[in-house]
């Protein structure tokens, strides 16, 4: 089985010139062609013509699956999933940390050319203790003895490669290499992580460089080639 999998912070579809452009994003998410895309920093308007997550999903002939982790009366924001796989099924998981902006895990089980895949997309704090926090609350999640295929994609807000959060994912996580994306137009930190069990899966792993994901939001989309035998 051949997946190709990806994770992107689109910023509010608010682009490096500080133009608000959601078919930017659109192009980008096809440049990428990716079976399953995470995404953050999204804003919901269900029922409106101005939903960002239905009309990245119809340009992109995808299946969206909504993580809200902000309700406002006009407007929501947080996680997305756009998936050409069938959903099998989908939880939320609250990762707050009082006092802090709320944040969320989005798990999605696909069935993908007759494997089970558990695929987590989230999008961590910005305060040291609060990544260690949700991170721990992650690690029960991880169904590893029970899929053939586990993913941790998002943006997880790490500046330091030796960062405790990053540690105690690598318990599960083994030897996932990483791949600067922040800023976009000069990428110098590795903040958006996909992460893959089995390690052996992981074929490729890429940030999808091109003009205009320099210009479409303040990170590069990160993309993963899976190969499962």
């Amino acid at each position: 089985m051949q997946l190709k999998l990806a994770t992107w912070n689109i910023h509010r579809c608010i682009g490096r010139d500080g133009v608000l452009s959601p078919g930017r994003c659109a192009e980008v998410i096809k440049e990428i062609n990716a079976d399953v895309v995470a995404l953050q920093e999204v804003e919901f308007r269900p029922g409106h013509a101005q939903d960002v997550l239905a009309y990245l999903a119809r340009e992109t002939g995808s299946h969206a699956i909504a993580g809200m982790t902000l309700l406002g009366e006009d407007a929501h924001y947080g996680n997305a999933l756009l998936t050409r796989l069938p959903v099998q099924s989908e939880r939320r998981h609250d990762l707050s940390v009082p006092g802090r902006e709320p944040r969320a895990a989005l798990e999605v089980e696909f069935a993908a050319g007759g494997c089970g895949v558990q695929f987590i997309a989230t999008h961590l704090g910005l305060r040291p203790a609060e990544r260690r926090a949700q991170v721990r609350r992650l690690l029960p999640l991880f169904d590893i003895e029970g899929r053939d295929l586990v993913v941790l994609a998002g943006d997880l807000n790490e500046w330091f490669l030796w960062g405790r959060p990053l540690r105690m994912l690598r318990t599960i996580f083994p030897d996932t290499p990483h791949r600067r994306g922040w800023p976009a137009w000069v990428p110098l930190l590795s903040l958006d992580r996909i992460w893959v069990h089995p390690r052996q899966a992981l074929c490729r792993l890429t940030a999808h460089r091109s003009a205009l994901t320099r210009l479409a939001s303040d990170h590069l989309p990160l993309v993963a080639e899976i190969g499962i035998e």
